[in-house]
């Protein structure tokens, strides 16, 4: 199967930056869409940017100018610089990522890591 590790959250103060890393292991053949989302107290999970695997970025209109996505295919990584952090980006940010693993024959997956919390302090 396939297993999606997040890092890099902690605690910032408002205005500060955070850089989340998302690694995808296992026996990948090839990796689709890599998604961050996120999820506040009482609140909904949300998606806040994605990537396709040509390149292709959205964002939430909510962090638009201020996170950055991209990924580093050739390690099946997924980053999100996230800056000008404010606090209602306070939430627990989960990756997701879909793709086909195996290696004589192929399955698709569809892979959440256990998610990192982000805390921005006013």
């Amino acid at each position: 199967q396939v297993q999606l590790v997040e890092s890099g959250g902690g605690l910032v103060q408002s205005g500060g930056s955070l850089r989340l890393s998302c690694a995808a292991s296992g026996t990948i053949f090839s990796m689709h869409d890599m998604t961050w989302y996120r999820q506040a107290p009482g609140k909904e999970r949300e998606l806040v940017a994605a990537m396709t695997n040509g390149g292709s970025a959205y964002y939430a209109n909510s962090v638009k100018g201020r996170f950055t996505i991209s990924r580093d295919n050739a390690k099946n990584t997924v980053y999100l610089q996230m800056d000008s952090l404010k606090p209602e980006d306070t939430a627990v940010y989960y990756c997701n990522a879909d793709g086909l693993f195996g290696s004589s024959w192929y399955d698709k997956f569809d892979a959440w890591g256990q998610g990192t919390q982000v805390t921005v302090s006013s």
